[in-house]
This record gives C-alpha cells, sequence and structure tokens, in this order.
C-alpha cells in the first residue's frame, strides 16, 4: 500500500546520526545515502519497498513537521521498542511517549514516541503477544 514516506530534515548529517543507529537496530538497511543530493533512505528488509526517506524539502524551503502527522516502525520485539526509545533519547530526541502497553488501541500494542531532532513524530511499536 505505501511506497514510500519521506521526512524533511534541516541538517542531514544530523539527521543521518539520529537515523542511522535506529535504522539499524530496527533491521532496516540503508539503500543510499547522498549528501550532494541531500536525501538518505532505507529499504524494508527485503530489499524493495516501502522505503523511509529523510531529505531537504524539495521546494528548498524550511522542514516543518505536520500536526497529527507521526511515522509508526514495526519492532519484532518489546525489547527493540524499549531499545530503539532510548537510543532516540541518547541521539538528541525529544521523549512523547515512554514505551509501554496502550491497551486502548489494543490489548497487545506496545510503544514509545519520540521526536527527531526537526520535531518529526516517530513511535516504535510492537504488536505481538510477549509472555
Amino acid at each position: 500500500m505505501i511506497s514510500h514516506v519521506h521526512l524533511g530534515v534541516g541538517d542531514l548529517d544530523r539527521a543521518f546520526a539520529f537515523y542511522a543507529p535506529l535504522m539499524a537496530e530496527l533491521g532496516l538497511p540503508l539503500r543510499f545515502h547522498d549528501t550532494e543530493k541531500g536525501w538518505a533512505g532505507w529499504a524494508s528488509p527485503s530489499g524493495g519497498r516501502p522505503l523511509l526517506l529523510i531529505g531537504r524539502p524539495f521546494d528548498g524551503a524550511a522542514p516543518t513537521p505536520g500536526n497529527g502527522t507521526m511515522l509508526a516502525l514495526s519492532a519484532e520485539s518489546r525489547s527493540v521498542v524499549d531499545r530503539c526509545h532510548a537510543l532516540a533519547m541518547d541521539l538528541g530526541g525529544l521523549d512523547e511517549g515512554a514505551p509501554g502497553l496502550r491497551p486502548q488501541y489494543h490489548t497487545r500494542y506496545y510503544g514509545g514516541y519520540f521526536r527527531d531532532p526537526d520535531g518529526n513524530k516517530l513511535c516504535v511499536v510492537c504488536h505481538a503477544t510477549e509472555g
């Protein structure tokens, strides 16, 4: 259903330093990193789509996060959610909700929320049952 998601960033080097460790923790391989064009992208583990892209906005204006916009990334386990949230905090992210169960969404929803250095809101979530 989704081909790609692009998040606008103001400083590609800073954003890459934030996203690269998170994508590695999630097992998402780097597809490209082109500083000349000002963007980078990660692929799904299969190497196809969807892609997660970060880069300068096409129109050249400053990036702005959308009100109500959030990108949720799937994690295989709750421990990966915990590690990604902690990693985001260590990399300069802003806490938007510590990892934990969110039964208001469904009984197995375990997510952690944060913002990247440009203010884009992200969630890392696990939908699996864990004992």
